[in-house]
């Protein structure tokens, strides 16, 4: 078996049109498909990122909480690449977005730092 790549990153939130609004209006993914599943109640929104088809965004009807701080056992957090991490982190807070402070990873030299969905997912922004 050989694994390629990483194909999506399915993410369930609480409030789909909070989180459709951040997804696609702030962070700027493409919508690829959305289908409202009936059976499920539950809408899916098929996300591009940077034109190659990468998150699932789902809805379901009282979702469990996921523990993540302090850190909790399975996915820590998701990473995106950006060009300028300063541009990203002033674009962001436009948003009313809070951000950590921007950090130099000791091994890389690259800057990088951290921010939550509306459900307080982790998200890491890492620059190029």
């Amino acid at each position: 078996m050989k694994v390629k790549r990483i194909h999506h990153i399915a993410i369930i939130c609480s409030d789909y049109e909070k989180s459709k609004h951040f997804y696609v209006d702030i962070l700027g993914f493409t919508p690829q498909l959305e289908v409202y599943r009936e059976e499920r109640k539950s809408y899916k929104l098929d996300l591009k990122v940077n034109d190659v088809y990468q998150i699932e965004l789902f809805s379901f009807p009282n979702p469990k909480e996921r523990p993540s701080y302090p850190e909790a056992t399975g996915l820590r957090h998701i990473a995106f690449e950006v060009e300028d991490i300063k541009e990203t982190v002033d674009y962001l807070t436009k948003y009313s977005i809070e951000v950590e402070e921007i950090r130099t990873d000791p091994y890389t030299n690259k800057q990088f730092t951290f921010f939550a969905d509306p459900d307080g997912l982790p998200i890491e922004i890492y620059e190029l």
